[in-house]
Protein backbone atom coordinates (compact mmCIF):
# COMPACT_ATOMS: atom_id res chain seq x y z
CA UNK A 1 0.00 0.00 0.00
CA UNK A 2 1.03 3.64 -0.29
CA UNK A 3 0.04 6.86 1.46
CA UNK A 4 -3.21 7.73 -0.31
CA UNK A 5 -5.77 10.46 0.40
CA UNK A 6 -8.57 9.31 2.73
CA UNK A 7 -11.91 8.33 1.26
CA UNK A 8 -15.17 10.26 1.50
CA UNK A 9 -15.17 12.86 4.25
CA UNK A 10 -11.68 12.00 5.35
CA UNK A 11 -12.17 8.35 6.28
CA UNK A 12 -9.33 5.95 6.98
CA UNK A 13 -11.43 2.79 7.19
CA UNK A 14 -13.91 3.46 10.00
CA UNK A 15 -11.73 6.22 11.45
CA UNK A 16 -11.33 9.93 10.76
CA UNK A 17 -14.24 11.94 9.36
CA UNK A 18 -15.62 15.19 10.66
CA UNK A 19 -17.60 15.46 13.92
CA UNK A 20 -17.83 19.20 14.57
CA UNK A 21 -20.49 21.77 15.47
CA UNK A 22 -22.51 22.97 12.50
CA UNK A 23 -20.86 26.38 12.83
CA UNK A 24 -17.44 24.86 12.03
CA UNK A 25 -18.49 22.92 8.91
CA UNK A 26 -17.97 25.88 6.53
CA UNK A 27 -14.53 26.51 8.05
CA UNK A 28 -13.47 22.88 7.57
CA UNK A 29 -14.85 22.96 4.03
CA UNK A 30 -12.83 26.10 3.33
CA UNK A 31 -9.60 24.57 4.65
CA UNK A 32 -10.15 21.41 2.59
CA UNK A 33 -10.98 23.35 -0.57
CA UNK A 34 -7.98 25.66 -0.22
CA UNK A 35 -5.59 22.83 0.68
CA UNK A 36 -6.62 20.76 -2.36
CA UNK A 37 -6.11 23.77 -4.61
CA UNK A 38 -2.76 24.68 -3.03
CA UNK A 39 -1.45 21.11 -3.11
CA UNK A 40 -2.13 20.94 -6.86
CA UNK A 41 -0.56 24.38 -7.43
CA UNK A 42 3.11 24.06 -8.49
CA UNK A 43 3.86 27.59 -7.25
CA UNK A 44 2.63 26.75 -3.71
CA UNK A 45 4.58 23.47 -3.63
CA UNK A 46 7.68 25.23 -4.95
CA UNK A 47 7.44 28.00 -2.35
CA UNK A 48 6.95 25.49 0.49
CA UNK A 49 9.94 23.46 -0.67
CA UNK A 50 12.08 26.60 -0.82
CA UNK A 51 10.95 27.75 2.65
CA UNK A 52 11.67 24.32 4.15
CA UNK A 53 15.14 24.48 2.65
CA UNK A 54 16.30 28.06 3.27
CA UNK A 55 14.39 28.76 6.52
CA UNK A 56 13.72 25.44 8.27
CA UNK A 57 16.95 23.64 7.31
CA UNK A 58 15.83 20.71 5.15
CA UNK A 59 16.92 18.16 4.23
CA UNK A 60 17.75 16.85 7.69
CA UNK A 61 20.53 14.24 7.73
CA UNK A 62 20.36 10.56 8.59
CA UNK A 63 23.06 9.94 11.20
CA UNK A 64 24.46 6.44 11.75
CA UNK A 65 24.54 5.69 15.48
CA UNK A 66 27.99 4.05 15.30
CA UNK A 67 28.69 3.18 18.94
CA UNK A 68 25.15 2.12 19.81
CA UNK A 69 24.93 0.01 16.65
CA UNK A 70 28.16 -1.80 17.54
CA UNK A 71 26.96 -2.43 21.09
CA UNK A 72 23.53 -3.71 19.99
CA UNK A 73 24.74 -5.70 16.96
CA UNK A 74 22.44 -3.90 14.54
CA UNK A 75 22.65 -0.96 12.12
CA UNK A 76 20.79 1.97 13.67
CA UNK A 77 20.16 5.09 11.57
CA UNK A 78 18.71 8.27 13.11
CA UNK A 79 16.57 10.65 11.05
CA UNK A 80 17.52 13.99 12.60
CA UNK A 81 14.38 16.14 12.73
CA UNK A 82 15.83 17.54 15.98
CA UNK A 83 18.24 19.60 13.83
CA UNK A 84 15.49 21.66 12.20
CA UNK A 85 14.89 25.33 13.05
CA UNK A 86 12.94 25.47 16.35
CA UNK A 87 14.20 21.96 17.21
CA UNK A 88 11.51 19.57 16.03
CA UNK A 89 9.58 18.18 13.07
CA UNK A 90 6.64 20.45 13.96
CA UNK A 91 8.04 23.24 11.79
CA UNK A 92 7.39 21.15 8.60
CA UNK A 93 3.64 21.19 9.00
CA UNK A 94 3.43 24.62 10.61
CA UNK A 95 5.16 26.33 7.68
CA UNK A 96 2.88 24.51 5.24
CA UNK A 97 -0.22 25.48 7.19
CA UNK A 98 0.94 29.07 7.72
CA UNK A 99 1.52 29.50 4.00
CA UNK A 100 -1.95 28.05 3.43
CA UNK A 101 -3.43 30.48 5.96
CA UNK A 102 -1.67 33.35 4.23
CA UNK A 103 -3.05 32.17 0.87
CA UNK A 104 -6.54 32.14 2.45
CA UNK A 105 -6.16 35.75 3.61
CA UNK A 106 -6.17 34.97 7.34
CA UNK A 107 -4.45 37.36 9.75
CA UNK A 108 -4.07 35.22 12.85
CA UNK A 109 -2.88 31.70 13.74
CA UNK A 110 -4.49 29.68 16.55
CA UNK A 111 -2.74 26.60 17.91
CA UNK A 112 -2.73 24.13 20.77
CA UNK A 113 0.44 22.69 22.24
CA UNK A 114 1.54 20.08 24.76
CA UNK A 115 5.32 19.91 24.91
CA UNK A 116 5.49 23.42 23.48
CA UNK A 117 7.30 22.43 20.28
CA UNK A 118 4.24 23.01 18.10
CA UNK A 119 3.58 26.26 19.91
CA UNK A 120 7.14 27.48 19.34
CA UNK A 121 6.94 26.48 15.67
CA UNK A 122 3.62 28.32 15.29
CA UNK A 123 4.94 31.43 17.04
CA UNK A 124 8.01 31.33 14.80
CA UNK A 125 6.03 31.02 11.57
CA UNK A 126 3.63 33.74 12.72
CA UNK A 127 6.49 36.14 13.44
CA UNK A 128 8.17 35.37 10.12
CA UNK A 129 5.03 35.77 8.00
CA UNK A 130 3.42 38.62 9.94
CA UNK A 131 0.54 36.82 11.67
CA UNK A 132 -0.73 37.37 15.18
CA UNK A 133 -0.54 34.11 17.16
CA UNK A 134 -2.55 32.68 20.06
CA UNK A 135 -1.41 29.38 21.59
CA UNK A 136 -3.54 27.38 24.03
CA UNK A 137 -1.63 25.29 26.58
CA UNK A 138 -2.66 23.32 29.65
CA UNK A 139 -1.47 24.73 32.96
CA UNK A 140 0.31 21.48 33.86
CA UNK A 141 2.21 21.57 30.57
CA UNK A 142 3.09 25.23 31.15
CA UNK A 143 4.70 24.17 34.42
CA UNK A 144 6.59 21.32 32.72
CA UNK A 145 7.65 23.30 29.64
CA UNK A 146 8.53 26.71 31.06
CA UNK A 147 11.38 27.25 28.57
CA UNK A 148 9.15 26.77 25.53
CA UNK A 149 6.48 29.07 27.01
CA UNK A 150 9.14 31.76 27.38
CA UNK A 151 10.29 31.16 23.79
CA UNK A 152 6.74 31.56 22.47
CA UNK A 153 6.26 34.83 24.32
CA UNK A 154 9.65 36.14 23.15
CA UNK A 155 8.46 35.45 19.59
CA UNK A 156 5.39 37.60 20.18
CA UNK A 157 2.74 34.92 20.69
CA UNK A 158 -0.01 35.08 23.29
CA UNK A 159 0.03 31.93 25.44
CA UNK A 160 -3.38 31.20 26.97
CA UNK A 161 -3.31 28.88 30.03
CA UNK A 162 -6.04 26.21 30.10
CA UNK A 163 -7.12 25.23 33.61
CA UNK A 164 -9.88 22.70 32.85
CA UNK A 165 -9.74 18.89 33.09
CA UNK A 166 -6.29 17.36 33.25
CA UNK A 167 -4.74 20.76 32.28
CA UNK A 168 -2.81 19.09 29.44
CA UNK A 169 -2.92 18.81 25.63
CA UNK A 170 -6.41 17.28 25.51
CA UNK A 171 -7.92 20.29 27.24
CA UNK A 172 -5.80 22.79 25.30
CA UNK A 173 -7.11 21.26 22.05
CA UNK A 174 -10.71 21.52 23.23
CA UNK A 175 -10.20 25.19 24.10
CA UNK A 176 -8.49 25.96 20.78
CA UNK A 177 -11.39 24.39 18.86
CA UNK A 178 -13.91 26.43 20.88
CA UNK A 179 -11.96 29.61 20.21
CA UNK A 180 -11.78 28.85 16.49
CA UNK A 181 -15.60 28.76 16.35
CA UNK A 182 -15.76 32.36 17.52
CA UNK A 183 -12.93 33.73 15.35
CA UNK A 184 -13.08 31.69 12.18
CA UNK A 185 -13.41 34.66 9.83
CA UNK A 186 -9.91 35.99 10.43
CA UNK A 187 -8.15 33.01 12.07
CA UNK A 188 -6.52 29.87 10.74
CA UNK A 189 -6.38 26.90 13.16
CA UNK A 190 -2.86 25.51 12.85
CA UNK A 191 -3.30 22.04 14.31
CA UNK A 192 -0.27 20.23 15.69
CA UNK A 193 -0.70 16.62 14.66
CA UNK A 194 -2.52 14.16 12.39
CA UNK A 195 -5.74 14.62 14.33
CA UNK A 196 -8.84 16.80 14.32
CA UNK A 197 -11.65 16.95 11.76
CA UNK A 198 -11.05 16.30 8.06
CA UNK A 199 -8.94 17.51 6.29
CA UNK A 200 -6.41 17.99 9.11
CA UNK A 201 -5.17 14.35 9.57
CA UNK A 202 -4.60 13.99 5.84
CA UNK A 203 -3.22 17.49 5.33
CA UNK A 204 -0.74 17.29 8.22
CA UNK A 205 0.46 13.87 7.00
CA UNK A 206 1.12 15.34 3.57
CA UNK A 207 3.09 18.22 5.09
CA UNK A 208 5.09 15.73 7.21
CA UNK A 209 5.72 13.06 4.58
CA UNK A 210 8.88 14.94 3.61
CA UNK A 211 10.46 13.09 6.57
CA UNK A 212 9.77 9.65 5.11
CA UNK A 213 10.48 10.60 1.50
CA UNK A 214 13.88 12.02 2.43
CA UNK A 215 14.70 9.12 4.75
CA UNK A 216 13.91 6.53 2.09
CA UNK A 217 16.38 8.11 -0.33
CA UNK A 218 19.00 8.55 2.41
CA UNK A 219 18.65 4.96 3.64
CA UNK A 220 19.35 3.73 0.12
CA UNK A 221 22.78 5.38 0.35
CA UNK A 222 23.64 3.63 3.65
CA UNK A 223 22.02 0.20 3.38
CA UNK A 224 22.88 -2.62 1.02
CA UNK A 225 19.24 -3.66 0.95
CA UNK A 226 18.06 -0.11 0.23
CA UNK A 227 15.33 -0.04 2.87
CA UNK A 228 15.64 -0.75 6.60
CA UNK A 229 14.11 -3.83 8.22
CA UNK A 230 12.39 -1.65 10.86
CA UNK A 231 11.10 1.93 10.77
CA UNK A 232 10.41 3.23 14.29
CA UNK A 233 8.89 6.48 15.59
CA UNK A 234 7.20 7.68 18.78
CA UNK A 235 3.44 8.26 18.81
CA UNK A 236 1.33 10.87 20.55
CA UNK A 237 -1.13 12.20 18.01
CA UNK A 238 1.33 10.66 15.57
CA UNK A 239 2.50 13.32 13.09
CA UNK A 240 6.20 12.43 12.97
CA UNK A 241 5.33 8.73 12.67
CA UNK A 242 2.73 9.38 9.95
CA UNK A 243 5.24 11.41 7.97
CA UNK A 244 7.97 8.80 8.41
CA UNK A 245 5.72 5.81 7.65
CA UNK A 246 4.38 7.50 4.49
CA UNK A 247 7.78 7.03 2.87
CA UNK A 248 7.89 3.30 3.61
CA UNK A 249 4.29 2.02 3.36
CA UNK A 250 4.98 0.28 0.03
CA UNK A 251 8.22 -1.37 1.21
CA UNK A 252 8.82 -4.58 3.22
CA UNK A 253 9.94 -2.51 6.24
CA UNK A 254 8.20 -3.28 9.53
CA UNK A 255 6.58 -0.07 10.80
CA UNK A 256 6.56 0.37 14.60
CA UNK A 257 4.88 3.21 16.51
CA UNK A 258 5.84 3.57 20.17
CA UNK A 259 3.22 4.86 22.61
CA UNK A 260 3.60 5.93 26.22
CA UNK A 261 2.35 3.13 28.49
CA UNK A 262 0.04 5.60 30.23
CA UNK A 263 -1.28 7.04 26.95
CA UNK A 264 -1.61 3.92 24.83
CA UNK A 265 -4.63 4.76 22.69
CA UNK A 266 -4.02 1.95 20.17
CA UNK A 267 -3.14 -0.70 22.73
CA UNK A 268 -5.67 0.19 25.43
CA UNK A 269 -8.24 2.38 23.69
CA UNK A 270 -11.58 1.71 22.04
CA UNK A 271 -13.29 3.39 19.11
CA UNK A 272 -14.77 6.76 19.95
CA UNK A 273 -14.94 10.42 18.93
CA UNK A 274 -12.49 13.02 20.21
CA UNK A 275 -11.79 16.56 18.99
CA UNK A 276 -13.85 16.21 15.84
CA UNK A 277 -12.72 12.79 14.55
CA UNK A 278 -13.31 9.09 15.16
CA UNK A 279 -10.32 7.10 16.37
CA UNK A 280 -9.00 4.79 19.07
CA UNK A 281 -9.30 6.67 22.34
CA UNK A 282 -8.86 6.02 26.06
CA UNK A 283 -12.35 6.14 27.56
CA UNK A 284 -14.46 4.49 30.22
CA UNK A 285 -17.55 2.34 29.70
CA UNK A 286 -19.71 5.49 29.57
CA UNK A 287 -17.64 7.09 26.81
CA UNK A 288 -15.96 9.59 29.15
CA UNK A 289 -12.38 10.36 28.12
CA UNK A 290 -9.85 8.86 30.52
CA UNK A 291 -6.76 10.67 31.75
CA UNK A 292 -3.54 9.72 30.03
CA UNK A 293 -0.05 9.93 31.51
CA UNK A 294 3.47 10.24 30.16
CA UNK A 295 6.66 11.90 31.33
CA UNK A 296 6.65 13.45 27.83
CA UNK A 297 4.05 16.21 27.70
CA UNK A 298 2.99 15.58 24.09
CA UNK A 299 2.51 11.81 24.55
CA UNK A 300 -0.17 12.05 27.26
CA UNK A 301 -2.84 12.63 24.62
CA UNK A 302 -5.67 10.08 25.05
CA UNK A 303 -6.24 9.53 21.30
CA UNK A 304 -4.31 8.67 18.17
CA UNK A 305 -4.38 9.96 14.60
CA UNK A 306 -7.06 8.09 12.61
CA UNK A 307 -4.65 6.76 9.98
CA UNK A 308 -2.63 5.06 12.73
CA UNK A 309 -5.76 3.34 14.04
CA UNK A 310 -6.43 2.17 10.49
CA UNK A 311 -2.86 0.94 9.90
CA UNK A 312 -3.10 -1.00 13.16
CA UNK A 313 -6.33 -2.68 12.07
CA UNK A 314 -4.75 -3.58 8.72
CA UNK A 315 -1.68 -4.98 10.45
CA UNK A 316 0.54 -2.75 8.29
CA UNK A 317 1.97 -1.04 11.36
CA UNK A 318 2.17 -2.27 14.91
CA UNK A 319 2.06 -0.17 18.04
CA UNK A 320 3.95 -0.95 21.23
CA UNK A 321 4.38 0.73 24.61
CA UNK A 322 7.23 1.72 26.91
CA UNK A 323 7.11 3.20 30.41
CA UNK A 324 8.65 6.37 31.84
CA UNK A 325 11.55 4.51 33.46
CA UNK A 326 12.58 2.94 30.15
CA UNK A 327 12.29 6.34 28.44
CA UNK A 328 14.62 8.18 30.83
CA UNK A 329 17.09 5.29 30.69
CA UNK A 330 17.01 5.33 26.87
CA UNK A 331 17.50 9.10 26.67
CA UNK A 332 20.63 8.84 28.81
CA UNK A 333 21.87 5.84 26.83
CA UNK A 334 21.61 7.70 23.52
CA UNK A 335 23.27 10.73 25.09
CA UNK A 336 26.36 8.94 26.42
CA UNK A 337 26.65 6.68 23.34
CA UNK A 338 26.13 9.18 20.53
CA UNK A 339 26.32 12.66 22.07
CA UNK A 340 22.67 13.36 21.23
CA UNK A 341 20.16 14.51 23.87
CA UNK A 342 16.82 13.86 22.22
CA UNK A 343 13.35 14.89 23.36
CA UNK A 344 11.55 12.66 25.83
CA UNK A 345 9.02 11.90 23.08
CA UNK A 346 11.71 10.56 20.76
CA UNK A 347 13.30 8.60 23.62
CA UNK A 348 10.20 6.39 23.59
CA UNK A 349 11.28 5.05 20.19
CA UNK A 350 14.86 4.57 21.41
CA UNK A 351 13.58 2.70 24.48
CA UNK A 352 11.66 0.21 22.37
CA UNK A 353 14.66 -0.48 20.13
CA UNK A 354 16.84 -1.19 23.20
CA UNK A 355 14.22 -3.56 24.60
CA UNK A 356 13.46 -5.23 21.26
CA UNK A 357 17.13 -6.02 20.67
CA UNK A 358 17.48 -7.43 24.21
CA UNK A 359 14.38 -9.61 23.77
CA UNK A 360 15.25 -10.76 20.24
CA UNK A 361 12.38 -8.97 18.46
CA UNK A 362 15.03 -7.13 16.48
CA UNK A 363 17.50 -9.84 15.41
CA UNK A 364 21.29 -9.39 15.19
CA UNK A 365 22.34 -7.73 11.94
CA UNK A 366 18.97 -6.01 11.40
CA UNK A 367 18.75 -2.47 10.06
CA UNK A 368 16.63 0.13 11.88
CA UNK A 369 15.63 3.67 10.95
CA UNK A 370 14.47 5.72 13.96
CA UNK A 371 13.08 9.24 13.71
CA UNK A 372 14.36 11.67 16.34
CA UNK A 373 11.43 14.08 16.19
CA UNK A 374 12.85 16.71 18.56
CA UNK A 375 15.76 17.80 20.72
CA UNK A 376 15.80 17.52 24.47
CA UNK A 377 16.67 21.02 25.69
CA UNK A 378 13.08 21.64 26.77
CA UNK A 379 13.05 18.46 28.87
CA UNK A 380 16.14 19.13 30.99
CA UNK A 381 14.12 20.59 33.94
CA UNK A 382 11.91 17.47 33.94
CA UNK A 383 14.96 15.20 33.86
CA UNK A 384 16.68 17.17 36.63
CA UNK A 385 13.56 16.77 38.74
CA UNK A 386 13.30 13.04 38.00
CA UNK A 387 16.88 12.40 39.15
CA UNK A 388 16.60 14.21 42.50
Amino acid sequence: MDARPPSGLGRFGEYGGRFVPESLVPACDEVEREFRAAWEDPSFRSRLERVLSVYAGRPTPVTPAWRLSAELGITLLLKREDLLHTGSHKINSVLGQALLGQRMGKRRLIAETGAGQHGVATATAAAWLGFAATVFMGERDIERQELNVFRMRMLGAEVVPVSTGSRTLKDATSEALRHWVSSVNDSYYCIGSVMGPHPYPWMVREFQRVIGDEARTQCAAYLRTGTPDFVVACIGGGSNAAGTFAGFLDTPAQLVGVEAAGGAAVNAGTTGVLHGFRTKVLQDSHGQISYAHSIAARLDYPGIGPEHAYLSDLGRARYVTVDDHEVVKALRKLGVSEGILCALESAHAVAWVLRAVEQGEIPPGATVLLTLSGRGDKDMPTLMESTR
